[in-house]
């Protein structure tokens, strides 16, 4: 989940003072924040994401990818002119920093006003280094951390505090809100229908599945129910393990009015929440592509307005005529989070720590010719 600081960035940037973000954590939560992937450079790789080494196309995924190491995994690029084996983006210890990520990340180092340096310590090389690009262009850097770091000496500003708490005071002198942070995840719905050999029948199969392949996970849903409206002919069942799948038989002069109650894992916000789904023979074949990106705004304001989650809609359908299948995918919100500035405990943090500002010379911030062994060993790993 992400936290105050990862959603005062995300204020930030909207805002146009925030230009670039640069992150060693592979957890993927500047992303899902909010940070457009064009500002934001992920050095060590993200444990979410996959990437087609052939044409260059990424993958977020709502599940850890399985592997670590830029190694193959078990999914293929979508694009049907490509096709490649993808990988994940995690780096081994081995593994060099990818240099699409390093070069932008210097490059808006050098260009920088001001680098902040938040909650890092500032000693895995050669990232701890890029602050001081900023340097050579008359920038400043600006370090918040609990604890000393090697490069404390070259900041103009060193606050020793719990970044929560400096940033929220930051937002309040700028007069900026922290937004709330919605998650939103995808998944599908597929209902499969067939005749039975003597045509009296009709064979039906509900599959509920990832957006990312029929083998992906559902991380965040842990059973699903399902009931039958005004109709005692058919069972309930309960969906307890991966894949979700429900098969059924009914005559071709029957329709199914179903209930599909979806039990999330502790982690979201609700417990639960249900969408009714029809079966019918005559499937419509009126597919009229829908808004994707207006339908998943209006989701996220809803869930922002009554600050709550299992709001869903369909944000895409898709039919296939043999067999006969509809292909619903669901966009549903399990998450929202609002956060709280504490100005007061930013104002009693600094006057307990203290702030320390560096004197300029002429050539920049003021730094000791003097360096212990220590410092230099933590400067090198």
């Amino acid at each position: 989940m992400p936290s105050l600081t990862h959603m005062a960035l995300v204020a930030l940037e909207r805002a146009g003072i925030l230009k670039f973000v640069i992150s060693q954590n592979v957890d993927g939560l500047h992303l899902r924040s909010g940070i457009p992937r064009k500002k934001l450079a992920e050095l060590h790789g993200n444990s979410f994401m996959e990437v087609c080494p052939s044409c260059g196309i990424e993958y977020m995924r709502d599940f850890e990818v399985e592997t670590i190491g830029l190694k193959e995994t078990s999914r293929r690029c979508s694009d049907k002119k490509c096709g490649a084996r993808l990988k994940d983006t995690v780096l081994d210890w081995e593994d060099a920093l990818p240099s699409k990520e390093m070069n932008q990340a210097e490059k808006h180092c050098r260009m920088a006003d001001v680098v902040l340096c938040l909650g890092t310590s500032l000693q895995i090389t050669p990232a701890c280094n890029l602050p001081l690009r900023s340097l050579r262009g008359g920038g400043k850097i600006v370090i918040v951390n609990l604890q000393k770091t090697p490069k404390d000496k070259k900041a103009t500003l060193l606050l020793h505090g719990l970044v929560d708490k400096v940033i929220s005071g930051v937002l309040d002198i700028l007069n900026l809100q922290i937004p709330p942070f919605v998650r939103i995840d995808l998944f599908q719905i597929i209902l499969t229908q067939a005749l039975s050999i003597d045509e009296k029948y009709v064979n039906w199969n509900l599959r509920v599945a990832s957006v990312h392949g029929l083998k992906a996970p559902l991380p965040f849903i842990k059973s699903i129910e399902i009931s039958f409206v005004d109709n005692q002919d058919y069972k309930a069942a309960i969906l307890q393990n991966e894949p979700f799948q429900l098969k059924r038989r009914t005559s071709q002069s029957k329709s199914i009015e179903m209930v599909l109650k979806f039990n999330f894992i502790d982690g979201c916000g609700c417990p639960f929440t249900e969408i009714n789904v029809s079966l019918k023979w005559e499937v419509s074949t009126d597919h009229s592509k829908l808004d994707k990106d207006a339908i998943l705004q209006n989701l996220r304001d809803t869930a922002t307005d009554e600050s709550c989650c299992g709001k869903n809609a369909v944000v895409e359908r898709n039919f296939i005529p043999s067999p006969k299948t509809e292909v619903l995918t669901y966009a549903i919100v399990t998450n929202v989070v609002t956060y709280k500035k504490t100005t007061e405990a930013v104002q009693a943090d600094t006057l307990s720590n203290g702030v320390k500002r560096r004197k300029n010379d002429a050539n920049g911030p003021a730094t000791s010719k003097k360096r212990s062994k220590v410092q230099r060993r933590k400067s090198r790993l």
